[in-house]
């Protein structure tokens, strides 16, 4: 892989987390994709009404797809608790675990946005002797909002109401060893990839020998991302998303994986054959793993009755739905994978 596509797809990484876009918030994210593919030389492209971008990069006949979801974690004001803090309800699989002291936004319907934080009730260690107390969404995680505000009426005041987003800070930071740390690295950086790609095609003038569909999609983490806009005569689904890292797992930061199963079934097997082919033929560095609390863009695909061939592939990520972690060189071997794949 070129360095002037690995410096651009960690630009477009950081530019794409930089974006808030939990599940149900896409207007952001989705006019970026348009844009910057059109800068690319790809001005055509299409989306459902329900949200997400879709776009022919080249190519005729036996169509395959590509998606990756722009969608993240996040979360929705739920009640506007007497003190003038506010009760979240998580989007996706956000983790009261982990989220506090989280720096956040607040999105409101016609008066901007607010900052604000996550905390724990009463989070002083030298005022409440049960600070350590299990967190939970349902009781005690509250959104500090950085405003003069101690009633509900306050809050009012500034236009947050019941169900505004809330969006948390993503912290992106590339080392200079090459790892990225950031929250929603699921599943962004496999849309910088996508977009690294159609930067290759377009300026390598790539005659693909399939049509190539690139899909971003903005309901994955709440499981119907693939469920529209993917052609329907597409032959193969690709979910590019990312790889499991941890106890009883084979994936890592440093290599692409491909997934032979899930918590919903076996993917394609002959298609995970050929990309393994793929792999051991041009020395992508890559492991096979099955992952047993995931589901992918693919599953959305099949239970809305497209035919076609499924798989899901990816760099491995540690920390999933945390702040989580990757290496440039996970992203380099599923690029890897993806362009040796489609040019055969």
């Amino acid at each position: 892989m070129e360095q002037k596509y690995m410096d651009y797809l960690v630009e477009q990484a950081k530019n794409l987390l930089a974006i808030p876009s939990p599940t149900g918030y896409n207007q952001e994210i989705q006019a970026y994709l348009r844009e910057e593919l059109a800068r690319l030389g790809y001005p055509e492209t299409t989306g459902p009404r329900r949200g997400g971008v879709s776009c022919h990069i080249g190519g005729e006949g036996n169509p395959i797809t590509l998606t990756a979801h722009a969608d993240t974690l996040g979360a929705m004001v739920r009640h506007i608790k007497d003190n003038g803090s506010l009760m979240i309800t998580p989007i996706g699989g956000l983790n009261a675990n982990n989220v506090e002291t989280s720096n956040v936004e607040i999105i409101t319907k016609f008066d901007g946005k607010y900052s604000g934080t996550i905390q724990v009730e009463n989070a002083s260690v030298h005022v409440n002797p049960e600070v350590n107390a299990p967190r939970s969404f349902d009781t005690n995680i509250e959104v500090l909002i950085d405003e003069d505000v101690h009633c509900p009426e306050d809050v009012r005041k500034l236009g947050i109401e019941v169900g505004d987003f809330v969006t948390l800070d993503p912290r992106t930071v590339v080392t200079s060893s090459g790892y990225i740390k950031s929250r929603f690295l699921d599943d962004k950086v496999c849309c910088a990839i996508l977009l690294a790609y159609a930067k290759y095609v377009k300026e390598e003038n790539v005659k693909l020998p399939r049509a190539v569909w690139l899909h971003f999609s903005v309901y994955e983490e709440i499981g119907t991302g693939g469920a529209t806009l993917i052609p329907q005569d597409a032959h193969d689904i690709v979910a590019v998303d990312m790889g499991c890292v941890g106890e009883l797992q084979t994936g890592s930061e440093r290599k692409v994986t491909l997934c032979a199963k899930d918590s919903k079934g076996p993917y394609h097997y002959e298609f995970l054959k050929e990309l393994a082919k793929v792999c051991i033929d041009h020395k992508v560095d890559y492991v096979v793993d099955t992952y047993f609390r995931y589901g992918s863009d693919v599953e959305g695909s099949l239970t809305a009755g497209y035919d076609a061939r499924h798989i899901t592939m990816g760099p491995g990520v540690y920390a999933s739905h945390g702040y989580e972690r990757t290496h440039i060189s996970g992203l380099e071997q599923t690029f890897e994978c993806i362009r040796r794949y489609l040019e055969q």
